[in-house]
Parts: C-alpha cells; structure tokens; sequence
C-alpha cells in the first residue's frame, strides 16, 4: 500500500462523515444505497440530497421497488433536485435490474457499466463502496486532491485523463471502499476549492502543490465561454376556475418528461414577437402581459420567460390537461416552472 493511501485511511478512520447511505465502520454498504446516493450526488451537494435520500428510501427501501412505480411518481419525488435526466436513467436502471437481473446489481465494474444510464464514474464508486473492489473512484473532489496532490498544472477538463491515470496509481488493493469515501470526504471537507486546510491533511507531507505554494490555485481550469441567454413566453391559461392548462414535455431532452406551462420555443435570439406569441398560444384569447420576467439557469444556458395570462372556457389546442391549483403538488414540476407558477399566481394577484 503507498504511502499516501496509508495515510489517507488513517485520517478517514477518524474523521469519516457519518451520512446516511454509508454502512457504520467495518459493516456492508447496500448496493441499492450507494447506487441511489451516488446518481443523486451528481452535480448536487449531499445537504440538498440527504432529505430526497431519505425520502426516496421510505417510498422504495429497494431496487424492486423503485421499479415498480411510474416514472411519473419517480420525477415527482425528484423535483427540485435538478438534472432531471438522472431521474430518468435511475427508474429505466431500477427496471433492467429488478426485471433482467433479478434485483440484485453486478458485483463487477463492467457489469455496473452496462446497466442503463451508469457511467464510469457510477460504477467504479459503486463496486468500490459496495463490493471493496479496487476501482479508481474520480469525481470533482477527487479530481482536485489529485491535482494539489501532483501539483498538475494542465487546466480542465483537458487534464482529466491525466487525473484519472494518477489517481489510479494510489487505489490500494486493500480497504478500496472506504479510501474512495476517503479521498471524497477529504476534497469536500479539507482539501476545498478555497482555504484548504493543509495543517489538517493527511497528504501534508506528501503534497506538490503545497511544497509549491500553488495548491489553492488547482486545479485550474480553462477560460469558460459566457452562457447564452434563451428568451420564451409563458402561457398561464386558466378556465376561469381555479385550474390552469398544463402539458408533459417530451420524454427525451431538457426537462424530459416533466409537467409544464406551454410556452414558445425558448430562442437565443431574443424574446418572441407578437405575431410568434399568438401562433404558438395554446388558445386563441385575448393575452395579458405580466409585468417583470422569470430567470433561471441550466447548465449551458440562462433562460428569460415573460409570461402571458388569458381565460378560455373551452378545450385548448394541442395535448395537454387541466391542473387545479391546489393538486400542483402531485405532479412533477422542475424548478423553472414553480417560479413560473408563483409569478403568474402573484402577478394576477396583484392585479386583481
């Protein structure tokens, strides 16, 4: 074993995180769990994940179960967590494995990669915590210990086989499990993007970056490009009641298969003209404009939405279905369409 994965598995017997999809020290982790935990930790933070963790294990406790609910029931629990396509592959995962494998996941790395939606990085944490196999764990945490570690100087994301290949190289055959929790615990809690504190780490002694004095500014990263903005409108289309006219986006893509207001295409060129807004309505009514506009941003874009409200007492064109006020809790909104609700409830408030 090297001197650096010594080290680390020293400091993480003392200092592990007690989070609730790990098993205590020296216990079995859950397949079931550490896959579940992981597809939410993607691009999340594990405050934001522990609550839908919890709440996804009281509605599923197990694979079988999660694939016996509908996609529909799976995006609704996952609102608000973001990145709605890992929904998506978790339910068509959960399926081929509680159908194909019956309930019980690969206990190899190859056979986690070619489950449905699993990555390389999934699968070697998973067959690492869950089967102590020595897989090379490597996520943006890892990634940046690695780089202090090296003192690797090459930006990202060109740098990140080099990474990978390093990293590889401090997988110890022994206890692979908890050192992938390790070097994770390490980047989140010692090793940060800033003020790491090196009096702390375990890696003191044995870090480039720190004898260099450059750690703080690793890994470094190319220039990022300025996001474009994408413009649309907002139909709030309600029957003069208290229901409002909703549909389900496509399965595939942005926000697949999640419950939306209708609205124009989100453009990058600018916000849709009059003539673009009556074509694209959901009915031909008379239009109210809303004052102000709804802001929000994904990855590879910042989205701008005015919104538009109207009446109709007859069925609207194009698929779609009526939502009454008080039951938007049991269908799966993203982020971007809450805010579209609340400003279209405030803003018709206000006027009224």
């Amino acid at each position: 074993m090297s001197a650096e994965a010594e080290a680390l598995l020293g400091w993480y017997d003392r200092a592990r995180r007690d989070l609730p999809w790990r098993a205590a020290p020296g216990g079995a982790n859950d397949p079931y769990r550490v896959w579940l935990s992981e597809v939410m930790l993607q691009q999340t933070t594990v405050a934001a994940v522990i609550p839908y963790f919890h709440a996804f294990l009281a509605s599923w406790p197990t694979v079988s179960d999660l694939a016996a609910a509908s996609l529909d029931e799976v995006l609704r629990a996952w609102a608000g967590l973001g990145y709605y396509a890992r929904a998506r592959n978790l339910h068509a995962c959960a399926c081929h494995v509680a159908s194909a494998l019956g309930g019980r996941f690969p206990d190899t790395e190859a056979g986690l990669r070619a489950l449905p939606g699993i990555g390389v990085y999934t699968a070697a944490a998973v067959a690492a915590i869950a089967y102590n196999l020595p897989a090379t764990v490597v996520d943006g945490n890892v990634e940046r210990v690695v780089a202090r570690l090296f003192a690797v100087t090459r930006p990202l994301p060109g740098v990140k086989p080099e990474l990978h290949r390093l990293a590889a190289t401090l997988t110890p055959q022994a206890r692979p499990g908890d050192y992938a929790q390790g070097m994770m615990d390490l980047g989140a809690t010692i090793c940060t993007p800033r003020r790491p504190r090196c009096l702390l780490c375990p890696f003191s002694a044995l870090c480039q970056g720190a004898a260099e004095g450059i750690a703080e500014t690793l890994p470094r990263r190319a220039a990022k490009t300025e996001k474009p903005v994408r413009h649309g409108v907002a139909y709030w289309l309600t029957n003069g009641g208290s229901a409002v006219w909703m549909r389900r986006r496509p399965e595939s893509g942005l926000l697949g298969g999640m419950v939306e207001l209708p609205s124009t295409d989100w453009n990058v060129e600018g916000p849709p003209n009059a003539a673009t807004i009556s074509a694209e309505a959901p009915a031909s009514v008379a239009w109210r404009s809303l004052p102000w506009l709804v802001r929000h941003t994904f990855t590879h874009f910042h989205l701008s939405l005015a919104v538009v409200c109207g009446q109709c007492g007859e069925l609207p064109k194009g698929e779609g279905f009526w939502v009454e006020f008080s039951c938007f809790g049991d269908h799966a909104l993203p982020t971007v369409m809450r805010k579209l609700i609340r400003h279209a409830r405030e803003g018709q408030s206000s006027s009224g």
